[in-house]
């Protein structure tokens, strides 16, 4: 065996613990002689503001993209960026990564950062936020909380994962290492679910503190990472009293008794007229009765005498008070004293 054979990594069919850690051989020109088959073409649409711009660096990406035998064009009058393989072109994803690099143009990402996605181990990915949201108000605020305060909570995320994201309308640009690109999804997704994403933030952190650990690396993590509760209270007013909830019984309830049951129950159905209207008047009379006792009692609570104080009280009360009296003459006397000491001083 050769060395370049001996170099080449054993292909296995075993399921791999970290994927991420897993280097793909590098895609050269000895692999695909033949070149390809027949030619692609990707045009993209870009808005009015960005065409001068684009008009500045078409150069630069013509330049950049001939490095990989593939063709840029420029339409000013339909606003469409084209990009093409032709014939010498060997690399069968190189025109993809170029589709996604005027895609990133088109959406306001600067050409220096853009050019990047045509490297292997760059990815991009853009998000689609619009559509997460229904207010628009509650979606302007979650936009701009991902952006944070002068932009220091986008920094912190393009520092933790890596990549360089761009907020612009309706979309997240992202543009990065694949594992990172995946990190920024989650923050955004759950930025837009009202999931502040500083929570997002402080994990990542703790993550890349316990990666330095090789003892932590077969354990689990999450009991080191925080754990936050939805602090979010229903906005929908409580009534003040609580009916308290009856048990389940698979029972239908007992059917109420009708006015007739009633009367039947009483004795009251087999009476005739005269002795019914008898039985109200004497129902009438009593109430009558009662209404006017409960009349006399308020009116006699006034001719009610009060309750006098026995003498022993009166006595505790005379002797409370007699001591509470001040000796005026003790008073006196050392109020004398007292102007004697201060003519003598």
């Amino acid at each position: 065996m050769s060395d370049s054979e001996s170099e080449e990594p054993k292909q296995t069919n075993e399921p791999i613990e970290n994927a991420w850690a897993m280097k793909i051989p590098a895609f050269k020109p000895e692999d695909n002689p033949n070149g390809l088959v027949e030619e692609s073409s990707f045009a993209t649409l870009f808005p009015k503001y960005r065409e001068r711009y684009l008009k500045e660096v078409w150069p630069l990406v013509q330049q950049t993209v001939a490095e990989f035998h593939l063709k840029a064009e420029l339409d000013l009058i339909e606003g469409s960026m084209v990009v093409k393989t032709t014939r010498k072109t060997w690399d069968p994803y190189i025109i993809i990564k170029a589709r996604d690099m005027i895609k990133l143009m088109a959406r306001s990402v600067p050409f220096e950062q853009a050019k990047r996605v045509l490297q292997d181990e760059i990815g991009c990915d853009i998000i689609k936020i619009g559509n997460l949201v229904r207010k628009k108000d509650k979606f302007v605020k979650r936009r701009q909380r991902l952006i944070g305060p002068n932009g220091a909570t986008l920094k912190s995320i393009e520092l933790l994962t890596d990549c360089y994201v761009l907020v612009q309308g309706n979309t997240v640009s992202a543009l990065g290492p694949y594992k990172g690109l995946q990190q920024v999804r989650d923050i955004v997704i759950d930025t837009m679910n009202n999931v502040h994403p500083i929570y997002n933030i402080k994990a990542l952190m703790i993550k890349r503190e316990l990666m330095k650990d090789p003892k932590l690396a077969n354990e689990d993590w999450s009991r080191f990472l925080p754990k936050f509760k939805n602090k979010n209270i229903s906005k929908r007013k409580q009534p003040k009293v609580k009916k308290p909830k009856k048990e389940y019984t698979p029972f239908p309830p007992a059917q109420p008794e009708s006015k007739i049951d009633k009367q039947l129950a009483s004795g009251e159905y087999f009476l005739n007229k005269e002795q019914k209207q008898q039985r109200k008047q004497e129902e009438r009379n009593a109430k009558q009765t009662e209404a006017a006792k409960k009349q006399e009692e308020k009116r006699q609570k006034d001719f009610i005498p009060p309750t006098e104080d026995t003498p022993s009280a009166a006595k505790k009360r005379s002797a409370d008070a007699d001591d509470n009296k001040l000796d005026v003459k003790a008073l006196k006397a050392k109020l004398a004293k007292a102007n004697k000491k201060m003519k003598k001083a």
